[in-house]
């Protein structure tokens, strides 16, 4: 497969252009992301992107003459750099230049969501974990790497993330280290043992004092419950997810308990209609801690199979149900960031051992996510993100001579068929060409059609 040369052109001119959009030296300085002496960080990070998408391993990528891949590794086990708020202030720098060739119109929206972060072969990587697998329905070791995202319906950015392990001491397999509890490590490994749902409406809140414009958060029915509900209500934004079709979460609809479930029976035999993109939309009231909230369900049919049925639920009833429905769908875009970061930005492909060199890592893998981001939105083609990917990676390739007459025969034997030049005088001149060349290239060539 291609890949990129480290200080190509163009990957040069994407990383130059990117870090002059994004101030990338001052927002390093302000993250405590720096060097006492030898080369500038800015160096440093430019070499790591490149190896990521290189498909390298920094501990397999080709050495720098200005530097080791043992510089590279101390910047990122360095435990005083907040490599969270260093992703969170490219992130804003980044929308805030998008936001100048957006319509105003188009509602903003946060996506919270996690992914396994795969460590099988790992023995004394610290707080490594056991986690639980959703999709596979099983235990992997590793972490979840939750990630709070920003898309206006084109352009998703990662903005936030956490590396989660695992607060059960019966699942926790790593080492772990003591710090300061006032430092900022020991703050971050205090946080990868805590809930994870509360430290989503963490990087939620820390997004919107950011100053993040967005008035919607999307999520995954793992997250969504009417205490999340509640709680983003609080700061400000609505919640819009997707609910689970459980028996032990109730809600009142005209002065009854009721759950999803039994509210959709009611529903179907009624004499409600039922709509081409959905079948209901009734207004719910939730209790929190004694407040009532009232939250908007969208019943969705399964195309495939009629009896089935999802439901969306959000705080925002003013929404059309058609627009919850394609809010929703925006969702899906933190699931296109996950893959492109699995499959080609080394996602969860690293050798580091240390806590703070896994969240260094993965920042540098949402800082390249930032660049194909960019290259998607400024260019003018409708090209993937996977296309910009190979595209920073392609080497064009050195066609053989033989390979190259044969062509340009070809091309001439092509315009005589045409009849736009005399016959007789492409002839004579592909003759005269035959003649100049050496006995060993015509039997190659053979006869041209």
């Amino acid at each position: 497969m291609s890949t990129i040369q480290q200080f190509s052109t163009d990957f040069h001119r994407s990383m130059r252009h990117f870090s002059k959009l994004v101030h990338l030296p001052k927002v390093l300085r302000s993250c405590n992301v720096n060097k006492s002496r030898g080369i500038h960080i800015s160096e440093l990070f430019e070499w790591a992107i490149g190896t990521i998408f290189s498909r390298y391993s920094f501990e397999r990528a080709t050495a720098d003459s200005r530097f080791t891949t043992k510089t590279v590794r101390n910047c990122l086990n360095d435990a005083r750099m907040n490599w969270q708020r260093l992703v969170l202030m490219l992130g804003m720098n980044l929308i805030e230049y998008i936001q100048g060739f957006t319509d105003k119109r188009r509602i903003q929206a946060l996506i919270i969501d996690d992914s396994l972060f795969k460590r099988e072969f790992s023995k004394h990587t610290e707080l490594l974990s056991k986690v639980f697998d959703h999709d596979n329905q099983r235990f992997y070791k590793g972490f979840r790497a939750l990630t709070l995202g920003w898309s206006d319906g084109n352009t998703f950015l990662p903005l936030n993330f956490a590396l989660m392990s695992s607060s059960k001491p019966s699942n926790q397999l790593g080492p772990t280290k003591q710090y300061d509890g006032r430092t900022l490590s020991a703050k971050r490994r205090t946080q990868a043992r805590r809930k994870m749902s509360d430290v989503a409406v963490e990087l939620v809140e820390e997004a919107l004092k950011d100053g993040t414009r967005a008035k919607v958060v999307l999520f995954d029915s793992w997250f969504t419950s009417p205490k999340m509900f509640a709680r983003l209500q609080a700061l400000g934004v609505d919640g819009l997810g997707m609910l689970k079709r459980s028996d032990k979460v109730y809600f009142r609809y005209r002065g009854r308990q009721m759950t999803v479930k039994s509210l959709y029976e009611r529903l179907r035999k009624s004499r409600y209609a039922t709509h081409d993109n959905y079948l209901y939309s009734p207004v719910v009231q939730f209790e929190v801690n004694g407040n009532v909230m009232a939250v908007k369900l969208v019943f969705v049919p399964n195309r495939h199979d009629p009896s089935k049925f999802l439901v969306l639920g959000t705080t925002k009833i003013s929404m059309k149900p058609d627009e919850i429905i394609q809010m929703y769908g925006r969702r899906w875009q933190i699931e296109g960031f996950f893959k492109v970061g699995k499959q080609y930005l080394q996602f969860d492909h690293t050798q580091t051992q240390s806590y703070d060199g896994l969240c260094g890592h993965l920042a540098m893998v949402m800082l390249s996510y930032d660049i194909l981001a960019l290259c998607q939105r400024e260019n003018i083609d409708e090209r993937t993100l996977g296309d910009l990917f190979f595209d920073f990676g392609r080497i064009l390739p050195d066609i053989e001579f033989i390979k190259a007459l044969k062509r340009l025969m070809t091309l001439f034997s092509g315009i005589a068929t045409q009849g736009t030049i005399d016959s007789t005088t492409v002839n004579e001149l592909l003759e005269k060409f035959m003649q100049t060349l050496p006995s060993n290239l015509v039997g190659m060539l053979g006869s041209v059609a």
